[in-house]
C-alpha cells in the first residue's frame, strides 16, 4: 500500500532552502526540549538536596552513569530509527517509512521491558561495584529500581520522539515534555516535601512524568495522517527495517554504553572522595547538562539533515550541513560554557548551599565548562558520520579516543599518589574530546569519499 507524503505544518523540507536558518529552526525546539528535560531532572536533585540533605543528593546524582550504562544500547536504536525514517522520507519511500515506524515502536516495547527487568534486578550489585558509600547506597539502589520500573514508557517516548524528529518535527515533543515536566516538578514537591518520601518520591515523580510524555507522543502518532500513523494492529518487526535500524543504532548504543563504563569508573573515583565531593560533582554535572543538551541538538540536526539529504542524493548539501553544524556548535558550546562557569557559585548553591559542596562543584566546572565545545564538535562529527550511514567507525573511534583513553588515564596518571586529585581526574575529559574529534574528522575525509562516490553515477543519470 502506498502512502502520500502530505506535509504538515510541523514537518520540514531539509533538502532545500537556507541551511543555517533551518538548522536553527530544527535545533531550537530540541534545545528547549532538552533543557526542560534537564530542568525536571534538576528538580529531582534540587528538591532532595534542599529538603533531604547531601546524602540524598549524592544518591540521586550518582546514579546517572549506572543508568546510562544499562540504557544506552537500546537508546542507540532510537538513533537508528531517526536515521532510517529520515532517509526513507528524503527518498520519498513512504511505505517503507510506515514499516519503520511500526518496527521501531515494537522494538521500544520489547527493549523497555528487557532493560527494566535487568535494572531492577541488578541495581544494588552494580552500585556496590561502583563503591557507593554506605551512607548513600541504600537510597541510590531504591532510586534506580523505581526508575527502571518506568523504562518501557521511557523507551516509547524516546522512539516516538525520534520518529517525529526524522521528519523535522521537533516542536510537538517540546510541547509534550513541557506538560510532563510540570507534572514532574509538582509531584516532586508533593511527594518529597509533603509526604517525606525523599529519594523514592523523586523517582516516582520521574516515572509518572515519563508516562505522561509517552502517552502524548503515542497519541500524536496514532492521530497522524500518512506514513507516520501508528496502528497498534500493525505492530510487528519487519526484518529489513530492523536490520537497517540495528546497523546504525546498535553501534551508537554500544558506544554510549561502553562510554558509560569510563564514566562509571570516573564516578567510582569521585565516590572515593566521599559524599560531599559526590554531591558537588552531581550538582556540577547537572548544570553542565544544560550546555550539553544545547550542543546535542546540533548533533541531532547534523544527523537528521545529513540523512534526509543523502536520501535525496544531494551530496554537496550533506557536506554543507556538517560545516554549518560545526560552526554553530562551537559558538553555542563556548558561549554557554563560559556563561555557566561565570555564574557557577550561585547556580551550585541552588542545589545545595553547603560551602564544601559548592567548592567541589566549582572545581569540576573550572575544568569542564571552558572546554566543553570540544565535546560538541566531537559529537557533531559523529552525527555526520551516522547520518551518511557510517556507524561502526565512529563507535570504534569514540571508544578508543575517549573511553579507552579515560580508563588508561585513571589507571596510570590518576592512580599516582602525587596526581590523585579531582582536577587531574577531570582533565581527562577535554583531552579525550580533542583527540577523538581529530580522529573523527580524519575518518570522515576517508569514509565520505566512498559513500558519495556510490551516489554520483545515479545523480548523473538523473541529470541526463
Amino acid at each position: 500500500m502506498a502512502f502520500g507524503a502530505t506535509k504538515t505544518r510541523y514537518e520540514m523540507d531539509m533538502t532545500s532552502g537556507s541551511l543555517l536558518g533551518k538548522v536553527l529552526l530544527f535545533a531550537g525546539p530540541l534545545m528547549l526540549t532538552g533543557i526542560l528535560q534537564l530542568l525536571y531532572n534538576a528538580a529531582d536533585i534540587i528538591v532532595v538536596g534542599n529538603f533531604a540533605g547531601p546524602q540524598a543528593l549524592a544518591a540521586v546524582g550518582s546514579t546517572s552513569s549506572l543508568i546510562n550504562l544499562l540504557v544506552n544500547v537500546f537508546m542507540g536504536l532510537s538513533v537508528g530509527t531517526s536515521v532510517l525514517v529520515a532517509r526513507r522520507w528524503g527518498a520519498g519511500e513512504m511505505a517503507e517509512v510506515s514499516r519503520a515506524v511500526h518496527t521501531s515502536i515494537t522494538v521500544a516495547l520489547i527493549s523497555g521491558e528487557l532493560v527494566g527487568v535487568v535494572g531492577v534486578a541488578f541495581a544494588r550489585p552494580l552500585l556496590e561495584m561502583m563503591d557507593s558509600p554506605e551512607d548513600v547506597i541504600d537510597m541510590a539502589a531504591l532510586y534506580v529500581r523505581i526508575f527502571f520500573m518506568g523504562m518501557p514508557v521511557n523507551m516509547l517516548y524516546n522512539f516516538g520522539a525520534a520518529i517525529l524528529r526524522a521528519v523535522g518535527d521537533t516542536r510537538r515533543p517540546l510541547y509534550y515534555l513541557t506538560i510532563s515536566g510540570l507534572v514532574n516538578v509538582l509531584l516532586n514537591l508533593l511527594l518529597v516535601i509533603v509526604f517525606h518520601l525523599d529519594v523514592a518520591g523523586v523517582a516516582i515523580a520521574t516515572v509518572v512524568s515519563q508516562l505522561v510524555s509517552a502517552v502524548l507522543v503515542l497519541l500524536c502518532l496514532m492521530r497522524s495522517t500518512g506514513p507516520l500513523r501508528l496502528n497498534w494492529r500493525k505492530l510487528r518487526i519487519d526484518g529489513r527495517q530492523l536490520l537497517d535500524i540495528v546497523q546504525v543504532g546498535l553501534p551508537a548504543g554500544l558506544q554510549g554504553s561502553l562510554f558509560s563504563i569510563s564514566n562509571v569508573l570516573i564516578q567510582s573515583s569521585v565516590n572515593s572522595f566521599g559524599s560531599i565531593a559526590m554531591a558537588g560533582n552531581s550538582a556540577a554535572s547537572s548544570l553542565e547538562g544544560f550546555v550539553y543538551t544545547a550542543m546535542n541538538s546540533i548533533y541531532q540536526a547534523d544527523l537528521t539533515f545529513a540523512s534526509q539529504n543523502l536520501g535525496a542524493g544531494k551530496i554537496d548539501r550533506v557536506k554543507r550541513v556538517m560545516w554549518v553544524c560545526l560552526g554553530t556548535v562551537t559558538v553555542i558550546g563556548l558561549s554557554l560554557g563560559l556563561l555557566f562557569y561565570h555564574f557557577g557559585a550561585p547556580l551550585l548553591a541552588v542545589y545545595n548551599s553547603d560551602p564544601e559542596v559548592v567548592a567541589f562543584g566549582l572545581l569540576r566546572m573550572s575544568v569542564i565548562l571552558p572546554t566543553y565545545f570540544l565535546c560538541g564538535i566531537m559529537d557533531t562529527m559523529v552525527g555526520q558520520l551516522r547520518g551518511i550511514g557510517c556507524s561502526i567507525v565512529p563507535m570504534v573511534v569514540s571508544l578508543a579516543g575517549a573511553c579507552v583513553f579515560r580508563i588508561i588515564w585513571i589507571l596510570t596518571v590518576f592512580s599516582q599518589p602525587a596526581w590523585h586529585t579531582l582536577q587531574v581526574l577531570y582533565i581527562s575529559y577535554p583531552i579525550s574530546w580533542a583527540l577523538t574529534f581529530a580522529a573523527h574528522f580524519t575518518c570522515w575525509l576517508v569514509v565520505s569519499r566512498r559513500v558519495f562516490a556510490k551516489l554520483r553515477p545515479s545523480e548523473t543519470a538523473k541529470a541526463g
